[in-house]
């Protein structure tokens, strides 16, 4: 029973630490972190520059390894996989989408989408990119380069990528940091519509105006959940 609980549970974290270490200096970024996300939430972890939120999604997106305490992700213990097999898991399991878009500039909005399945197996991944894009009202751009289109543009093309794998979890790094208050509108009601859609998501934001846009918010301050 308490594995298929734990099935449930696309996030379980459990008295994580993380240290940072220079010229002798020690930095705890993470202090005694736990919490859980549930397959289908929509959770925004908010909290101002230096407070460890940052940290915390390198963790949760397994960029970064931690000290101390317990990572399961889709039921997978973390601390278990090789830095091999966790970054194929992470591939598999996890869609980014990030603050500066991260699209490959000489590569079209297509082949783009198509990145994650170029290292995870995706049947059919043209098709599936282009029905991605039209899903996201961008499939009139499937042959332009990422600088023939706007920054709107680009992160409907960045969520695209981010969905191609049918990851478990959407992990988005301050998602309207570089875009207007309208452009930031739309693309946070596109998440709104994939949370709708049964996808799970992780917001990570300094704005507390944007964190309202999730159905529940993770505070951290000084590495600690607050």
């Amino acid at each position: 029973m308490a594995e298929k609980a734990l099935r449930k549970q696309v996030i379980k974290i459990e008295h994580l630490h993380k240290w940072y270490r220079n010229d002798g200096l020690e930095f705890h970024a993470l202090d005694d972190v736990s919490l859980q996300i549930d397959k289908g939430e929509f959770v925004a972890i908010v909290g101002p520059s230096g407070s460890g939120k940052s940290t915390l999604m390198n963790v949760i997106g397994c960029l970064d390894r931690y000290e101390q305490g317990n990572y399961f992700l889709a039921g997978q213990d973390v601390a278990k996989l090789s830095d091999t097999e966790l970054a194929h898991y992470r591939g598999k399991v996890i869609g980014f989408v990030f603050q500066s878009f991260n699209l490959l500039e000489r590569y079209t909005v297509l082949d783009n989408v198509m990145l994650p399945s170029f290292y995870v197996p995706v049947e059919n991944a043209r098709k599936h990119a282009m029905e991605l894009l039209e899903m996201l009202d961008i499939a009139d751009k499937a042959l332009n380069l990422p600088s023939q289109i706007s920054g709107g543009q680009k992160q409907r093309v960045a969520i695209a990528r981010a969905l191609m794998t049918d990851p478990e979890l959407i992990l988005a790094d301050e998602p309207t940091g570089n875009l207007d208050s309208k452009t930031g509108k739309v693309v946070l009601e596109i998440f709104e519509k994939l949370h709708h859609m049964g996808k799970t998501l992780v917001l990570i934001t300094h704005d507390a105006n944007i964190a309202e846009y999730a159905h529940r918010q993770i505070k951290i301050l000084d590495g600690k959940i607050a």
